[in-house]
């Protein structure tokens, strides 16, 4: 928002606003190799600002901002200028707080990421696409059970996906952007209990499992067309196929829960079939973290073989900030709470340390060599880490610096650090099975459809551990 004072001509004054998500983006011009864009949000424009009057502009996501003066020949009173947000006003009900303030730090900016892309609809970036990416909505999803808990923008944006793109095609053209539509479903449902919503789905989640049990081939291997996982892995057709592979079984496992629920006992039994079908083909992931990662948690391959051959090496090399959250999940599966949080720390941290607030489209740990960071203009020999990067459709400034897919800590962290884990649906039961690694205490709240849990874990002398715990009533607590 600008505001205008009193100035000579009473004509209106003539101004170039330019917006960044990095110092450097709101210093760019349009185009050029730094590949700086109006795409989807108009951040490079021209106005004409009011005589003694007001005028608001850039619905776009910035933290940076350049207003040039294109009036070079008469004195202009300019007031004020302020920075509008746009956000839903929720209170964060889940929380974490351990010993670890760089934890603290990273939890909190994932949680703030997805926050920001909460806008009608759960968006995939503020700057960029602001669409509805289904595939990117499960790590914003789980961040959201964990933090806001039940709120209208996932059914609303699970819906319009599912009115857009009527079968036979797939949700945004991506085949396993359809599948994460099946398991967002199941794990909303797990979340809030809510039967009403669900039996709403059935119409269109019956035909889609039995859309994806026909892309089952005689040899048992999926054979799914919109060929996609993550973009690290794009061009990895390896990687893609037992990604693939495994994200099929998950779906046909969600489904046989989701249609058991529904009544639809027969449909539930085909997707048992089917998913028995599938885990008679074990595909090799190569050496990359995302396919190592959803053949773990499909149960398609050993966690701990898959942390021990691929997951555990490296360190956070070879990441993935959307699908880290399962290359987390895989690593807890196994046992390696302390490799996941140590990746944590690095990957996730990187960003922080490079000036984030917001956690990034993509992110190399390889980026941090020589960087400048991205709250300060470029300093001589230092890189442009958001001009310089990026791949495939966010080559450099282009490239989105607040992404909800790259949320996966905020959920992580509460699920298997403290431990929260929910067994029935609507969180009518809940485990405790806490993982402090390296940390002295961890706390935190998780809320529920019946009230917020809140928890305590510390550490004692000779390994020992203290647990403190409240549950509203309908919740039942176990513990391991």
């Amino acid at each position: 928002q600008l505001v205008m004072g009193m100035f000579a001509g009473k004509e209106p004054a003539q101004f170039r606003v330019r917006f960044g998500e990095s110092a450097s983006e709101a210093m760019s011009d349009i185009g050029g190799e730094a590949g700086a864009t109006n795409d989807h949000a108009t951040r490079d424009l021209e106005i004409a600002a009011p005589w003694l009057g007001s005028i608001e502009v850039g619905n776009t996501g910035f933290r940076f901002v350049r207003i040039d003066l294109l009036d070079r020949d008469r004195p202009i009173l300019l007031k004020e200028v302020n920075a509008i947000s746009s956000y839903r006003d929720l209170p964060y009900l889940g929380s974490f707080r351990c010993s670890d303030e760089r934890l603290n730090r990273i939890w909190q900016t994932g949680a703030y990421t997805v926050h920001l892309n909460m806008q009608h609809y759960l968006w995939d970036g503020i700057k960029r696409d602001r669409l509805v990416w289904i595939g990117d909505m499960h790590p914003e999803t789980l961040t959201v059970c964990s933090v806001f808990g039940e709120c209208d923008v996932v059914p609303r944006s699970l819906d319009y996906a599912r009115d857009t793109f009527p079968l036979p095609g797939w949700m945004n053209g991506i085949s396993s952007y359809s599948i994460w539509w099946v398991i967002i479903h199941h794990e909303w449902y797990r979340s809030h209990g809510n039967l009403d919503y669900l039996q709403e789905q059935r119409d269109y989640l019956v035909p889609l499992l039995h859309q994806l049990m026909e892309k089952i081939g005689e040899s048992n291997e999926e054979q799914l067309d919109g060929r996609f996982l993550d973009w690290p892995s794009s061009g990895d057709e390896q990687a893609i196929h037992a990604g693939l592979q495994a994200l099929m079984v998950m779906a046909m496992d969600a489904g046989a829960d989701l249609c058991e629920t529904l009544g639809d006992l027969d449909m539930a039994e085909a997707c048992r079939t089917a998913a028995g079908r599938l885990r008679q083909h074990r595909p090799d992931p190569g050496n990359s973290k995302q396919a190592a990662a959803l053949l773990a948690l499909s149960g398609l391959a050993p966690a701990e073989q898959m942390n021990r051959e691929v997951l555990a090496q490296d360190g956070a090399q070879r990441m993935s900030t959307f699908y880290g959250i399962y290359i987390l999940q895989a690593m807890a599966r196994a046992g390696n709470h302390q490799g996941a949080i140590d990746c944590i720390r690095e990957y996730w941290g990187g960003m922080l340390d490079l000036g984030a607030t917001t956690f990034w489209e993509d992110f190399d740990i390889n980026w941090l060599d020589g960087a400048a960071r991205i709250d300060e203009l470029v300093p001589e020999g230092k890189i442009d880490v958001h001009a310089s990067y990026g791949a495939h459709c966010y080559k450099g400034l282009r490239h989105s610096l607040c992404h909800g897919w790259a949320s996966g800590p905020t959920s992580w962290l509460i699920e298997q650090v403290l431990g929260i884990q929910v067994l029935e649906p609507g969180c009518a039961k809940i485990r405790f099975n806490p993982n402090l690694a390296d940390l002295e205490w961890a706390e935190g709240t998780l809320p529920t459809p019946h009230g917020v849990v809140t928890i305590r874990h510390q550490k004692l002398r000779e390994g020992r551990m203290r647990s403190v715990f409240t549950a509203p009533p309908g919740v039942q607590i176990v513990s391991d």
